[in-house]
């Protein structure tokens, strides 16, 4: 799940231009009431905004899961916004700051202190990516829980050879670090909030944005960091 929102997410609108199918290299065009619309003469980011905003080649008004609508969830705070303006650029000086400051801002920590959880839920949490999908085949949480899809992102379990690269490997992260009161801190809050330690990061706010419950991230807490997980073996 990603924690980035229109407007305009850069990759969503290479998305709707690699969809227009130009035939015999004439320009496409779309007719909309009296007017006509180029969709060649257009910024990937102008026409990004037209498709989904004009022409509403989305339903902006279905229900989201977590209440509200889909056009309530793409407006965006104001820690996006200030990452966003950066148009993928690292975050810097007072930029960064800026966005560290929002970030730790948004934490809350569990009432009993932090402590590790079941790490076999949390590998059924991080193995799945269900929750929080719209559209012709929406999320339905009531009958499953949303999962955390760090397998997207991340190697955890030596033996899995299917994962994501986009973040670090985690293979062995409790076993290098120990499960001491700072680091069951840092991890946490790594989770949580993740922009209080990597400003504009692409990794989704997952208890800020509520995501998921703190009990889910002390199940994938302990699934990183007990030793009897199969990630540190």
């Amino acid at each position: 799940m990603s924690d980035y929102k229109i407007p305009v997410v850069a990759g969503l609108a290479t998305a709707v231009v690699a969809t227009l199918v130009l035939v015999g290299g004439e320009s496409a065009v779309a007719e909309s009431g009296a007017d006509t619309v180029e969709y060649t003469s257009m910024s990937p980011e102008a026409l990004a905004e037209y498709l989904i905003f004009d022409a509403r080649g989305f339903d902006l008004d279905q229900e989201i899961q977590e209440g509200g609508t889909v056009r309530q969830r793409l407006v965006q705070d104001e820690l996006q916004k200030t990452c966003s303006a950066l148009h993928g650029a690292r975050a810097e000086g007072d930029t960064a700051s800026r966005v560290i400051v929002m970030a730790r801002e948004a934490i809350i920590y569990p009432e009993g202190g932090i402590k590790l959880g079941d790490w076999k839920k949390g590998e059924a949490l991080a193995r799945s990516g269900f929750g929080f999908r719209v559209g012709h085949k929406t999320d339905d949480h009531s009958g499953r829980e949303p999962g955390g899809n760090c397998y997207a992102c991340h190697q955890l379990d030596p033996d899995e050879i299917a994962y994501g690269t986009l973040g670090p490997s985690l293979t062995a992260y409790g076993k290098t670090r120990g499960t001491g009161e700072a680091m069951l801190k840092y991890t946490y809050e790594v989770i949580y909030s993740p922009h209080s330690y990597f400003p504009c990061t692409k990794m989704p706010r997952f208890g800020a944005n509520g995501f998921l419950t703190q009990e889910q991230i002390a199940d994938i807490m302990a699934y990183v960091m007990h030793p009897e997980s199969p990630v540190n073996q």
